[in-house]
């Protein structure tokens, strides 16, 4: 009994043998959901860490965040008028930065409406944005949609190029992460609308609103702003000066937009919609960029490096500005093609050198190449005065009589322009009909180099060849120039250096530079009796010479015409008591013209330019004209049987002269020119 007890016990608490196999109990196994769930955790993971380690990668090739920080916008240059009015905006922005409190609201609200409606929700990125555009796109629905912010599209401007890749992507939503995080909506998007592009060469929409509308983002009614917000997404295909159509329609995507979000009222929106925005049409030739031109030349040598939006208040008169252009641009539009002549300049000053107007060309738009103050040509007869002020100030009078005659100077011998001689002649009439003969001789008796000293102390800066034919206009001079150099004549002897800025400020009225009252002057350079000489003889050029046709009745006015050989330039300088103005014609390739003198189309426009600028303003007396012979009243002179063909146009031959030249003079120029 014992035994079978211990044989059971035995039995029943031996284990089993290895190698056996008791029956096993069923597990349940891992159902395929739960499967296929698992794997997308698991790739899910993955999915992060690669991702992860993506934007680690480009974040790697981006600044320091610490480091980060937003490029300083280029500066603006508003370029002024005399009146406060802006002439043009100069810089790589064209347009001055914004604030959002100077704009009318619907402005800001117009962009958020078209290019990011959940931008004061979202936190740099919008994942309802993103989904929203790949459906429209997938689905095809309302165009190609994009899902970028207005910060990511910002942070596109300000740090990224404009290339479309999956990094520049990743690099963009991590840059537009640091802008929300540093900047408040308002200032983000104050950022943005100061540094989006909106094609031809507007970055910001102060520079936008100036292109298309012609004035300030501060003012833009609400289909403006429409159009302006609309045309962000194609700058080129949306312009509204060269595709009207197509941007009235996107803006009017807009209108709806701002009406769907409350941002307007629907009174607002009919009248926007009944009031489409109309673009300004170019205006004349833009001779404006021409002045702007040459302040931005001259800008460096008073401001020096400019790192803030500044504004530059010149000397420019608009009136007169579009008076010289239209001048101009008249005249070679109407006579231009029988005359063989393509170009021209004008510039006018007042006495003191302030420039009033500048036109360098006759289309700014054909050609930027600035002739009123680059451009150097020979001025013909128009450099007489210089040799007439060095004889004057060396005892010449304008009665004194000089020998219109032949000239033989080792070989050269120049003739007058229609080949005659007069015979002894009066110092005033022989400059009055710009008889070439009596300006050589007159140049050999003081010397060229004391010609071409006086030129130079009067303000022309170019170099002069002191030579025989010096008096007769063969060295190059600037319009500029020349026009500074007679100056001198209309201030009563005062030379002047040109200027045309008179103040620059920043835009929070900090002044950078104020040009003194003293500045530039270059002290007297003639002395009054010689003035009043000199203005004699060329206000004869207006009685008897060859600038009758420039005359303005009831203003005192002096001048000369200029012609050189073969009619390759013509000028006409002239001035009153408070305003010089000269005017080059020609071609820039030298080719000749059809006989263009400077009694005839430079008169022409120098006369039209200046019955605008002097149109109700007083008469001002020449410096010493209380000196003037008036024996030939200007009434009169036009219709004189006398006049024939002398100098650059019809001028008068005087009767003979009483005095004869003295024995002096007659002995030294039989000795120079064997007479």
């Amino acid at each position: 009994m014992t035994r079978r007890r211990a044989s059971r016990q035995d039995d029943g608490g031996r284990r089993p043998r290895r190698g056996s196999s008791p029956k096993k109990s069923k597990r349940k196994g891992r159902s395929f959901l739960g499967k296929l769930i698992y794997a997308g955790v698991v790739l899910g993971l993955w999915g992060i860490i690669a991702v992860g380690g993506i934007v680690a990668y480009y974040a790697s090739q981006l600044p320091p965040i610490d480091q980060l920080s937003v490029p300083k916008r280029p500066p603006n240059i508003a370029i002024l008028a005399n009146d406060g009015s802006l002439i043009t905006n100069r810089g790589e922005t064209g347009g001055r930065t914004v604030i959002l409190k100077e704009l009318p609201p619907y402005l800001p609200k117009a962009f958020v409406a078209i290019e990011d409606r959940r931008f004061y929700d979202h936190f740099g990125i919008d994942p309802v944005g993103i989904s929203r555009a790949v459906y429209r796109n997938l689905s095809r629905s309302g165009g190609l949609q994009g899902g970028s912010t207005l910060t990511q599209q910002l942070a596109k401007n300000l740090f990224l190029t404009q290339e479309r890749t999956a990094s520049r992507k990743i690099q963009e939503a991590i840059l537009a992460l640091w802008l929300e995080r540093n900047y408040s909506k308002d200032q983000i998007l104050e950022l943005y609308l100061n540094r989006v592009y909106f094609g031809a060469g507007a970055y910001g929409v102060e520079a936008a609103a100036q292109r298309y509308y012609g004035k300030s983002a501060r003012h833009v009614s609400l289909s403006e702003a429409a159009v302006l917000a609309g045309l962000v997404q194609s700058p080129s295909r949306l312009a509204p000066n060269r595709n009207p159509k197509a941007a009235q329609a996107r803006a009017e995507l807009v209108i709806a937009a701002m009406k769907e979000l409350g941002f307007i009222t629907p009174d607002m929106t009919k009248t926007a919609l009944g009031q489409p925005a109309e673009p300004i049409k170019p205006n004349g030739a833009g001779s404006a960029n021409y002045a702007a031109d040459y302040v931005m030349d001259v800008l460096d040598d008073f401001v020096g490096t400019i790192d803030t939006d500044i504004a530059v208040f010149t000397t420019i008169d608009p009136t007169m500005q579009a008076a010289a252009e239209r001048a101009l641009v008249d005249e070679l539009n109407a006579k231009g093609q029988k005359f063989n002549v393509s170009q021209g300049a004008l510039v006018a000053m007042k006495p003191d050198g302030g420039v009033q107007a500048l036109v360098g060309g006759r289309n700014y738009e054909a050609s930027q190449f600035n002739r009123a103050t680059a451009a150097r040509r020979q001025p013909g007869s128009s450099f007489k005065p210089f040799v007439y002020l060095a004889a004057v100030e060396r005892g010449y009078t304008p009665d004194m009589v000089l020998e219109d005659g032949p000239v033989n100077y080792r070989g050269w011998a120049p003739q007058n322009y229609d080949r005659k001689y007069r015979g002894p002649i009066a110092m005033r009439d022989a400059l009055a009909l710009s008889l070439n003969t009596t300006a050589v001789k007159l140049n050999m008796e003081v010397g060229p180099k004391t010609v071409a000293q006086t030129a130079q102390r009067l303000g022309i800066t170019s170099p002069l060849q002191a030579n025989g034919s010096l008096a007769l206009g063969t060295s190059e001079v600037t319009p500029l120039e020349l026009v500074s150099a007679y100056a001198a004549f209309a201030n009563g002897g005062i030379g002047v250096t040109p200027y045309v800025i008179s103040e620059v400020k920043t835009l929070d009225g900090k002044i950078i530079y104020k040009r003194p009252s003293s500045a530039g002057g270059l002290g007297r350079v003639i002395d009054p009796a010689a003035v009043a000489m000199m203005n004699e003889m060329m206000h004869n050029t207006f009685v008897i010479g060859t600038a009758r046709k420039a005359q303005i009745p009831g203003w005192p006015m002096a001048g000369k015409t200029g012609t050189t050989d073969d009619y390759k330039d013509a000028w006409f300088m002239g001035f009153t008591g408070n305003l010089v103005a000269g005017v080059w014609l020609g071609n820039d390739d030298g080719a000749l013209t059809k006989r263009v003198t400077g009694g005839n189309l430079p008169t022409e426009v120098w006369h039209n330019f200046m019955k605008i600028a002097l149109k109700d303003k007083q008469p001002v007396a020449l410096p010493g004209s209380e000196r003037f012979r008036s024996d030939v009243p200007v009434a009169d002179a036009g219709g004189d049987p006398r006049y024939a063909n002398a100098g650059d146009s019809d001028a008068w031959v005087p009767p003979q002269p009483q005095r004869r030249a003295n024995s002096r003079e007659k002995n030294f120029f039989e000795k120079l020119f064997g007479l």
